[in-house]
């Protein structure tokens, strides 16, 4: 099983690897700058080759890269939209500088102006971005909650906007379970199996290169974006032990995004998971 978390960057990129190797993972997750701005500076040269070269020591296989909190690549306001855009090119450029396969983001909100106008625009967004980097690295989409506004909490809006990118072999899909959960679909102990023959029927499975493992503390259709620790939640332990046995998925990096608390860290849910994986 390859299994993560997200790591900080913190005093060098290279270090988000050293962190993620004493906590056992051999995958992870990563912003490659602050999350929360739109500036940024080059990484330099040497951290990527210390990065590079410690992904093969430590044998970290397929790792992910987070687009930062403000892109929104749905608006319908220019300037923000094409800022947007600009940092998902200069993501996916870094990705391909450190030996990162994929690129997850969110598909942000269409203000609005309504889901096929966000369709569109997520999709132009892609194929702009696409054709801007010359390597193979992937823009993963991650589904949504269903907040109000949101673009990409059902399957089928996915599937739209995968079927007006050109280059569809550099475009996947990221299941968020507490995503999933919270927009309405049942990810709980045999349902869950049921869930993900609809998403195989929509989108099919091969489309799913990453997997967010995170527990939901809100309903199930509340469109609540709150992440619980896993089998703390309202999916529950059987629904991850049901995700965790289906092969097609056994391969992907699995990414833990749960909360660091008084309850459980980071070791602890990794520990649950792989409790989980051997019942």
């Amino acid at each position: 099983m390859l299994l993560g978390v997200h790591v900080s960057i913190a005093g060098s990129i290279d270090l988000a690897i050293n962190r993620a190797q004493e906590l056992k993972c051999n995958t992870m997750q990563i912003f490659t700058r602050n999350p929360r701005g739109w500036k940024f500076e080059a990484i330099k040269k040497d951290n990527i080759q210390k990065f590079r070269e410690k992904m093969k020591e430590f044998s970290i296989i397929s790792p992910v890269i987070h687009m930062p909190y403000l892109p929104n690549l749905s608006s319908p306001e220019d300037n923000v939209y094409n800022i947007s855009v600009e940092t998902l090119i200069a993501e996916l450029r870094r990705s391909g500088e450190l030996g990162i396969p994929y690129v997850v983001t969110h598909l942000g909100s269409h203000k609005g102006t309504g889901i096929e106008s966000g369709i569109k625009r997520v999709a132009n967004a892609c194929n702009k971005a696409l054709s801007k980097t010359n390597n193979e690295c992937m823009i993963v989409l991650e589904n949504t909650s269903g907040s109000k506004n949101s673009v990409g909490s059902k399957f089928e809006e996915i599937k739209e906007i995968i079927e007006k990118i050109d280059n569809k072999e550099r475009i996947g899909v990221c299941l968020d379970t507490c995503h999933a959960f919270a927009a309405g679909y049942d990810m709980t102990e045999n349902n869950l199996k049921t869930t993900l023959k609809e998403f195989d029927s929509v989108i099919g499975m091969e489309k799913i290169k990453v997997v967010h493992l995170n527990d939901s503390k809100g309903e199930r259709d509340g469109r609540l974006d709150r992440h619980e620790h896993i089998g703390m939640g309202k999916i529950g332990e059987g629904g991850f032990k049901d995700l965790l046995s289906i092969k097609k998925l056994s391969k992907l990096p699995f990414i833990l995004e749960t909360p660091i608390d008084e309850k459980r860290d980071d070791r602890g849910n990794i520990e649950k998971i792989l409790s989980l994986s051997r019942i």
